[in-house]
């Protein structure tokens, strides 16, 4: 979501677009907010008191972005997806049986948690420092690396960002995507990158023969390539940052009041990586045993 914004994530749509899933995300949103409450004002207590309130309402408002197979609303007009699933498995163990989506822009998540639109992001968002002293994260609940749309048998020999650089490729990723920086890392003008909508533009403009090469994580080029003849997925590698291997992890985040929410989704997280159920809960999404992981968000925010 295969979001971050930024470094966006994540990079995430897997067949529809992001545009057309946020118009159907939105008239859920529309429906679901008429039917509840507003979200309560910023926590004063210490660690926050939103978890005791969220109880007390029985629901709780999650923000997505609309991305397959991050959190999305699909073609029945349910809301699913790895974030969304998983927020209803573990605020089902905190004693909130509801969860309702509130959808908006990707880079618009972190504004719309502190404007309190929603109480907490559940798009998958990757976790990086800059993002760290705006809102307090999970621990991730998946590891990404990154993944090239690249034509039938990969005529240029393309699998890492030095590649596309020194052999001269013509190189697209999405709006806001992490592979911006991490292309631009390895040595490609940022103003020569041709930037997209999805995985759905970049596969077609690979297909075209637009560019020679599409970035982004290992799971939506995957995905997005399956029906394709002209076009295949690399495989996944780690981008360079600061000249060393960098894996992303995506994770749910929180106003940085509500740390008491935060700590007490962790202990339910953990205990779904321990028994399996983590996976069992993402594998419908395309995600392997590959992007389970034990990473935390203290080492993701650098500290």
């Amino acid at each position: 979501m295969a979001p971050p914004t930024r470094f966006s994530h994540r990079t995430h749509t897997t067949g529809t677009t992001r545009r057309s899933l946020l118009a159907g995300v939105a008239a859920l949103g529309t429906l679901g907010a008429a039917g509840c409450s507003r979200v309560a004002t910023a926590s004063t207590a210490p660690g926050g008191d939103l978890l005791d309130r969220l109880r007390a309402q029985g629901v709780v408002r999650l923000g997505i972005a609309g991305e397959i197979p991050f959190g999305y609303i699909d073609r029945d007009g349910r809301l699913t997806g790895e974030a969304p699933e998983l927020a209803k498995a573990v605020f089902k163990r905190l004693g909130v049986d509801k969860v309702q989506p509130v959808p908006t822009e990707f880079g618009s998540l972190i504004p719309g948690l502190g404007s309190q639109q929603f109480d907490v992001v559940a798009a998958g968002m990757y976790i990086n420092p800059d993002r760290c002293e705006q809102v307090i994260f999970a621990d991730p609940d998946y590891q990404m690396l990154d993944a090239f749309i690249v034509r039938k048998g990969n005529p240029k020999g393309l699998h890492t960002y030095r590649d596309v650089v020194e052999k001269g490729a013509r190189f697209a990723t999405g709006t806001g995507y992490a592979e911006i920086q991490y292309a631009v890392e390895a040595g490609y003008e940022q103003d020569d990158i041709l930037i997209v909508p999805d995985q759905v533009a970049g596969l077609n403009a690979v297909e075209a023969g637009r560019v020679d090469v599409f970035a982004g994580t290992a799971l939506t080029a995957r995905e997005v390539v399956k029906k394709s003849a002209k076009a295949e997925a690399t495989k996944p590698f780690a981008p360079l940052v600061g000249g060393k291997p960098h894996v992303d992890g995506g994770a749910f985040a929180f106003r940085p009041t509500e740390t008491k929410l935060r700590d007490a989704f962790n202990v339910e997280l953990r205990k779904l990586k321990k028994s399996g159920e983590l996976f069992r809960i993402l594998r419908p999404f395309g995600f392997t045993r590959a992007e389970m992981t034990d990473l935390t968000a203290k080492e993701l925010c650098g500290g």
